[in-house]
């Protein structure tokens, strides 16, 4: 049994996963709480928010995001990838900063626009 508490909403559930012939999920409140559970297990994902150095804008770092949930395992390479980022303004929210991160088709975004 694995004890995870979900991120999924402000609830915060404590969620108990057994893996047993697939996986069996309590102490959600909702179902996405119990998806949320079986993923954690099986697929964990994150969404990967950051700054990038950004010149000619008033203030210093450019807030961006992933489009999409990246795996786990390469969250840490794709934060690496930021460091090599420097944008000019101007930049607009939406548009891609990096794009294909780390081959699973996902893009860091600017969150605002600068």
């Amino acid at each position: 049994m694995t004890e995870l508490i979900c991120i999924v909403c402000p609830r915060g559930c404590h969620l108990r996963v057994v893996e047993d012939h697939g996986y069996s999920v309590s102490g959600h409140g909702c179902s996405r709480g119990e998806t949320y559970g079986k993923n954690e297990l099986s697929n964990p994902v994150r969404i990967v928010t950051s700054t990038v150095r950004i010149n000619g804008a008033r203030i210093r770092r450019c807030p961006v995001k992933t489009n999409g949930a990246l795996p786990k395992n390469l969250v840490m390479d794709a934060v690496k990838l930021l460091d090599s980022v420097h944008l000019y303004s101007p930049i607009r929210r939406g548009q891609a900063i990096i794009e294909d991160v780390c081959g699973t088709g996902i893009s860091f975004i600017a969150v605002r626009d600068l």
